[in-house]
């Protein structure tokens, strides 16, 4: 299992840190940690919070995560700076939201890294950090596992991102929907997947038939066996994932083989063995599908 080490600081916002703990709760393979250089932890809300004085022991695949506080608070010490910067060092990936992008740079990360935080803070940042490059109008960016994230509820999208990156774009739509939140917003690589970008509704019978195309879209899958297995006819399948995704199963099928096909290109296969490898027979169909 994976470690997720939440650093706190006096002041934290309660949901800069309770949603990507509630991501990386949900997807399977984690434990959860939370530190802080004192406790109990007051946060912003009022509401304090217990956290170890101890770290514990971090592997490279393990995730350092410092969620932001209220502006004018949330300062570490140099000790809690340089082992955030040695986590990266070692490999690990390092992330934050809203205000957590200070610590980020104070532990030297950001320069010549691109780098975002909340749109109230995005100037203060620049001019603290002059080597950055933060960039404006996005959720998220990563930058050599650097991974910052806009503010708030924005760090829901940086979790599931990053639960994507580790285990895909279907276990990402599954975390979101037992989550109740939109599978995507608007971000940067592989939340544009299909698996998310089409997963914003709440149709449980779509979302079983999708799972079922997102496991196996390399494969034929008969309208008739995806509507038995949801238990529903052909025809009222066709009319429920049509109206959710505004696709029907087949084109949503065609749309993951298209995008799984552009990424082996992209990665140096040819367009006929791309085209084989996501199931169809030979690279005209998916010329033709690209060309749309």
């Amino acid at each position: 299992m994976s470690r997720v080490l939440f650093v706190l600081t006096p002041q934290v916002h309660l949901l800069d840190l309770a949603g990507p703990a509630q991501v990386f709760s949900t997807a399977p393979g984690y434990r959860l940690h939370y530190v802080a250089e004192a406790s109990p932890v007051p946060t912003w809300q009022g509401v304090p919070l217990c956290a170890e004085r101890d770290w514990p022991a971090l592997d490279p695949g393990d995730l350092l995560l410092v969620p932001g506080w209220r502006s004018g608070y949330g300062f570490f010490a140099a000790a809690t700076l340089e082992r955030i910067a040695a986590h990266h060092a070692a490999g690990g990936t390092v992330a934050s939201v809203c205000a957590g992008a200070d610590a980020l740079g104070r532990a030297g990360l950001l320069d010549g890294r691109r780098c975002t935080t909340h749109h109230d803070l995005q100037d203060a940042l620049a001019r603290r950090f002059p080597k950055a490059t933060v960039t404006r109008d996005v959720l998220y960016v990563c930058d050599d596992r650097v991974v910052t994230s806009a503010g708030i509820a924005s760090g829901i999208d940086l979790a599931l991102h990053l639960v994507a990156q580790r285990h895909g774009p279907a276990t990402a739509a599954r975390v979101a929907r037992e989550m109740v939140v939109y599978g995507r917003r608007n971000g940067e690589e592989q939340q544009d997947s299909a698996m998310l970008r089409h997963r914003a509704h709440l149709s449980d019978v779509v979302h079983r038939v999708q799972d079922r195309i997102d496991a196996g879209f390399a494969a034929p899958l008969p309208l008739a066996d995806l509507a038995a297995g949801a238990g529903v006819s052909e025809r009222t399948l066709t009319r429920l994932f049509t109206a959710a995704t505004g696709r029907t199963p087949l084109r949503y099928q065609q749309l993951l083989r298209v995008e799984r096909a552009e990424y082996l290109i992209g990665h140096g296969s040819t367009a006929e063995s791309a085209a084989r490898a996501v199931g169809f027979t030979d690279a005209r169909m998916l010329r033709r599908l690209r060309s749309r």
